[in-house]
């Protein structure tokens, strides 16, 4: 299985980085590394998929892909 595609980037206003996760809505974290920002989103990942399964909520699958990626298919 595919796994999800991660954003990472500089947030000016947070003063860190933030990660985000387009397919697992309002999957995000932060760190004061980029390093820092994916090994938090990784965790915050794990939650999200542990609770939507303990709720029965559907799971999306792997389907985002960047812009720059999209044409390469």
């Amino acid at each position: 299985m595919k796994d999800y595609h991660i954003n990472i980037f500089y947030s000016e206003l947070d003063g860190g980085y933030i990660a985000d996760i387009p397919d697992l809505a309002h999957c995000s974290a932060f760190g004061d590394t980029p390093e820092d920002a994916l090994k938090e989103v990784q965790i915050a990942k794990q939650a999200w998929l542990s609770t939507a399964k303990a709720e029965g909520k559907s799971i999306p699958r792997p389907k985002y892909r960047p812009a720059i990626y999209q044409s390469a298919s």
